[in-house]
């Protein structure tokens, strides 16, 4: 809680003393919207400030105060919270983009295949840890335990987990070599040439990943403006190279 209210407190001066748009997006999101806001800026002149965190921490700075314009959630459920107290402009809330779930490991390798022994995940990993966001809070975590449930591979292999605050932590795990296998996003696999995806999870395995986003109560002009050029063809076609998709798929 107290490195909650520091970052809230830390973030005021910021949007205070600046202008354009102060963006509270999820670290999943960054490559892909470091470069759309960079376009923004050369089209319009206006400052797109970005900051990135686990959905669940940057959705309780914003409940602690944090002056953000715009909020991007990796899922629906932190969103929900944050308008249900009302703290955000419900009438301007879409779901901007989709995505995939994967097991990356490091080097070089074959597939593993499908998972669907009990034993199947943890003979893999073989003494070593599963990288994984927090499951219980991160949405690439809460989505990850739901996949491996679903498999019936959780119960073998939680003891195995090593959990970080956001799914990029968990990507620098095993391409550091810190841990042999992790679960990230499909755009998160793209992005870091030293790990490979050695499975794609089936969507049926856990909820539809939805990013949705929304202007908070105090966004200005500028956010929205920004939240409508997400949404136009060229941010999209950014996002899609990122390995991002539609919410429809």
């Amino acid at each position: 809680m107290a490195a909650l209210v520091l970052g809230a407190l830390t973030l005021a001066p910021l949007r205070a003393g600046a202008e354009g748009v102060l963006v509270f997006a999820a670290a999943s999101l960054k490559n892909a919207l470091d470069e759309i806001a960079s376009d923004f800026e050369q089209e319009t002149g206006q400052v797109v400030t970005v900051s990135y965190a686990a959905s669940s921490v940057l959705a309780r700075q914003i409940q602690l105060g944090a002056p953000a314009d715009l909020f991007i959630s990796a899922n629906v459920d932190w969103m929900n919270v944050l308008q249900d107290q009302g703290l955000i402009d419900a009438a301007s809330r879409v779901d901007l983009l989709g995505n995939g779930l994967v097991l990356v490991a490091g080097g070089e390798g074959d597939d593993i295949g499908e998972m669907r022994t009990e034993d199947a995940l943890a003979s893999v990993l073989d003494g070593g840890y599963l990288a994984m966001a927090l499951v219980d809070a991160v949405p690439a975590g809460i989505y990850g335990k739901a996949a491996l449930e679903s498999l019936g591979l959780w119960q073998r292999v939680q003891g195995q987990v090593a959990q970080t605050d956001n799914v990029r932590a968990a990507l620098a795990l095993v391409a550091t070599g810190a841990a042999p296998l992790g679960i990230v996003y499909r755009s998160d696999a793209q992005v870091d040439g030293r790990v490979r995806v050695v499975v794609e999870f089936s969507p049926d395995l856990h909820p539809p990943i939805v990013y949705p986003a929304a202007e908070t109560k105090t966004g200005n002009d500028t956010a929205q403006a920004f939240l409508n050029h997400l949404q136009s063809q060229a941010a999209r076609a950014v996002f899609e190279k990122q390995g991002f998709s539609l919410p429809n798929g």
